[in-house]
């Protein structure tokens, strides 16, 4: 599946403002860019770097006044996402070290709080992806899926409590589940192909039978046209922007994802 995908962001800043930006999708196993915008007006310097889980970011100081950012690209993707029911657990001892960060509680993803639920959800569940699928399952049927209805990133308890959320929030939820049966789950956040409303989404992976899969609860079924933008714990290591100083938020954002015809 080839994609095209933009994200166009508008401020108005009042003064110089630091920005770190996470709007580069990256080339990988699951997906490859073959072109790609970034476009910066007024034009201002930029620094790249990437970041402990291997996500593009930018580094620029805004001036004040409207500052807009215009990002896009053409990615190829999987028409399907890979699904692997029975695929096993992997015991802690045999993890690569990398994934051992995202079996720890973080900010938004209180594992160490979720134990004996994540047992009662997965009960008689073999160990491994279908443990996964039954939280998943559990998400759709007792969390209601409510887009827009918050901008604030808020904790998997907080969204237990609320039983309702946007993306992240499910996403927030899954992770803490997964990762209290010692699952590595990290959360994503991206594109996706015919999400509706459209809008930048968030969805989390599991590691399980020796690799990362995709699980999405907001989703009644997995398709292709997942692009991601960055990888991380939760939801403090995958905004598309964070800035310092005193706070800005977007006067406009677009977001649009297109299917290309393939030549």
């Amino acid at each position: 599946m080839r994609l095209y995908t933009s994200c166009d962001l508008a401020f108005e800043i009042p003064a110089p403002t630091p920005f770190v930006l996470m709007l580069r999708p990256r080339s990988g196993a699951q997906q490859w860019i073959t072109r790609e915008e970034y476009r910066l007006v007024p034009s201002v310097p930029v620094l790249e770097f990437t970041d402990n889980y291997g996500n593009l970011c930018q580094r620029l100081v805004a001036p004040p006044g409207i500052f807009t950012v215009y990002t896009s690209a053409e990615v190829m993707t999987a028409d399907h996402v890979d699904q692997a029911p029975g695929a096993p657990f992997v015991a802690v001892q045999e993890l690569p070290d990398v994934e051992l960060s995202y079996l720890l509680p973080s900010r938004y993803c209180e594992s160490d709080r979720f134990g004996k639920m994540a047992t009662e959800i997965t009960a008689e569940q073999p160990a491994g992806y279908d443990q996964v699928a039954a939280i998943v399952a559990w998400l759709r049927a007792n969390i209601r899926f409510a887009p827009g209805s918050s901008n604030v990133p808020v904790s998997a308890i907080e969204v237990n409590l609320k039983q309702s959320g946007v993306c992240r929030d499910f996403a927030h939820l899954g992770i803490a589940l997964c990762r209290s049966l010692s699952i590595p789950a990290r959360m994503v956040v991206g594109y996706l192909y015919r999400l509706d409303p459209m809008d930048l989404h968030a969805w989390f992976e599991a590691y399980v039978g020796g690799r990362w899969y995709t699980f999405d609860a907001t989703q009644a079924e997995l398709n292709g046209g997942y692009v991601v933008l960055g990888y991380g714990r939760d939801a403090a290591d995958v905004a598309v922007y964070n800035q310092f100083g005193p706070a800005v938020h977007p006067t406009a954002q677009t977001v649009c994802v297109q299917c290309l015809k393939e030549n």
